[in-house]
């Protein structure tokens, strides 16, 4: 359960975009994203923008259902466009987007496209902020700006990817994929700065919680919270330490962002 406030996420979803804007000004926007492979400066702040008026759709009418996502699909379709357009264009999105979650509430319903978590609006202050503070890491990384990130921040964005990480579609058997639960897996994520976390994939369904101890897991990954919300989204993470099974903590990290490959 998340241990922000849903004020917060309301907040941070601007200030985060605000933080993305500044590590992108004056730079060339047709440079590469190498995280983000395909894409330019340009067509990430096109993507992001995206995202915040998309969920505002959702959020604003209610949606009951999936709402079309060309908001968040048609990056190819705007090649090139100018600073001067879409700086302004994407804190105004931002700032829309927050007052219309404010306006609704948490707890208004509004689908989602998880059927692990309820159709409320919380689902989605949550979700945006934290979509925005990686992609500013995309941002960051691009341009050579410095990224960081509140620790209670970095230890939220890490929680809602392991919850993440327990849905059906992150375990269920698909012929693609080897499967990813068995007899002595678990995995523990420890943050130097901010605690520890272990994964445990021995039963039927994956479990996290966090965890005090330093009992043994078939693999490890170590370093702080900033660089593991970075490992877990296949960033680059210079500072997180991998020992045991780099082979689980592949395919783990794999199923766990299915939602990414939608």
């Amino acid at each position: 359960m998340t241990s922000l406030t849903f004020e917060r996420y309301c907040d941070e979803i601007v200030s985060q975009t605000e933080l993305l804007t500044a590590h992108v000004r004056g730079a060339d926007l047709t440079a590469p994203v190498r995280s983000c492979p395909g894409w330019d400066l340009g067509r990430l702040l096109r993507h992001v923008g995206g995202d915040h008026r998309w969920s505002e759709e959702v959020v604003r009418t209610r949606a009951t259902g999936p709402v079309p996502g060309g908001l968040v699909d048609d990056v190819p379709a705007h090649p090139h466009e100018d600073e001067s357009f879409l700086v302004p264009w994407l804190v105004e999105g931002a700032k829309a987007l927050s007052v219309t979650l404010r306006a609704a509430g948490p707890g208004a319903q509004a689908w989602n496209p998880s059927v692990d978590r309820p159709a409320a609006v919380a689902f989605w202050a949550r979700r945006m902020t934290h979509e925005t503070v990686v992609h500013r890491a995309d941002a960051a990384e691009a341009t050579g700006a410095h990224f960081a990130v509140e620790t209670d921040l970095a230890v939220d964005a890490v929680e809602e990817w392991l919850e993440y990480s327990t849905f059906p579609e992150a375990h269920e058997p698909r012929p693609d994929l080897p499967d990813l639960l068995a007899p002595g897996r678990t995995l523990r994520f420890h943050a130097t700065d901010a605690g520890n976390w272990l994964v445990d994939l021995t039963g039927e369904r994956p479990a996290w919680r966090p965890a005090t101890d330093e009992a043994p897991a078939g693999a490890t990954v170590r370093g702080p919270v900033k660089d593991l919300l970075l490992y877990c989204y296949r960033r680059p993470a210079p500072a997180v330490e991998t020992q045991g099974d780099e082979g689980l903590l592949d395919l783990w990290r794999t199923r766990a962002g299915f939602w990414l490959e939608a």
